[in-house]
């Protein structure tokens, strides 16, 4: 992958990129429903209603604290880190939603909708994944995943883009040593960033999928702003900038 690498690749980073990547402080995103309704749909809010809903990957409680604000009738919020679940259960204290909301590491609740936000390019494993995400639905369970750009979008390098496509352009040495920088980490692969940065594309997932339990039961790839044609299976996989998808139980 990529075709400027060693010094000349590092420098031409150097010039281009700057200092984009450095780190800015925590903030935590905006309340509301916009951001999920583009994720998932004008019917997103519709769907939860009433029902249990685990939010994978839930960092500091925002989508859960609207998911519960607007209908869910339990949200479980789930994340790794310790400091994301403490904003997240300070969130839902705050907007009054305390006993519908529940923050941990782990469940053993069965959930009718186990959600994914802006993810799947980031899992190590998107394919052990599917299999966690799987264990925690009920029998009519379902999955609703919403992620990208994936990797051949021009921006799919997310840090990485420095311009359109420049993660595809530049190695992956060259791209690790000039973002080591700013970034202090000791990370020496995309996979090893924060967040991690596994190039999944749409086929990529695809394929994940039909290796897991679960299966696609529908999925729709939304194109750059303006540029619908972008649709066509022939051209999705540069020019998608989100993927929807629900995964169902085989």
């Amino acid at each position: 992958m990529g075709i400027l690498g060693g010094e000349i690749g590092y420098r031409m980073l150097r010039a281009v990129g700057g200092d984009v990547g450095r780190s800015v402080p925590h903030a935590p995103g905006p309340l509301g429903d916009a951001r999920m309704v583009e994720c998932f749909g004008p019917d997103i809010f519709e769907r939860l209603r009433g029902l249990t809903v685990v939010d994978f990957g839930c960092g500091g409680g925002e989508q859960a604290v609207v998911c519960a604000l607007r209908g869910a009738a339990h949200v479980i919020g789930i994340d790794i880190q310790d400091s994301a679940l403490e904003r997240a259960r300070a969130l839902a204290e705050r907007e009054g939603v305390a006993d519908r909301c529940t923050f941990a590491k782990r469940t053993d609740a069965r959930a009718d909708i186990v959600l994914s936000k802006d993810a799947f390019e980031h899992f190590e494993d998107p394919g052990a994944i599917i299999e966690i995400m799987a264990g925690l639905l009920g029998p009519d369970g379902r999955v609703l995943a919403s992620f990208g750009p994936t990797w051949l979008h021009p921006h799919g390098g997310h840090l990485f883009s420095v311009f359109p496509w420049s993660h595809l352009l530049f190695t992956e040495q060259a791209q690790i040593r000039w973002r080591a920088d700013f970034k202090k980490d000791g990370a020496t692969r995309f996979s090893e960033v924060a967040g991690g940065l596994n190039q999944i594309t749409i086929a990529g997932f695809e394929r994940v999928v039909a290796a897991s339990p679960m299966r696609i039961a529908e999925m729709d790839t939304v194109p750059i702003r303006g540029m619908a044609w972008l649709k066509h299976p022939a051209v999705r996989e540069f020019g998608s900038s989100l993927v929807r998808c629900t995964l169902v139980r085989r």
